[in-house]
């Protein structure tokens, strides 16, 4: 299981755990999923998913970071999807 937590300016829209990310970064749609190599990247405009269903946002610009299957999305505008 990944930790995942996805902050925006205005608040934490998510805190917990999922089987898998999938990220639109800035150059194509990114999938992670537990014991990724530890990566940073920039996101795009898209959609993010956490796990099958269950948290889904529209975000844009920020980044993506993963270390030792937890992963922080930091992003300048998101809503729920």
């Amino acid at each position: 299981m990944l930790k995942v937590s996805v902050i925006s300016p205005e608040a934490t829209l998510f805190e917990g755990e999922a089987p898998s990310v999938t990220a639109p970064a800035f150059d194509g749609e990114v999938g992670i999923l537990p014991q990724h190599a530890p990566m940073v990247t920039v996101l795009g405009t898209g959609e993010l998913r956490i796990g099958e269903g269950t948290a889904r946002f529209q975000v844009e610009g920020g980044f993506l970071q993963v270390v030792d299957d937890v992963v922080r999305v930091v992003t300048e505008k998101a809503s729920r999807a």
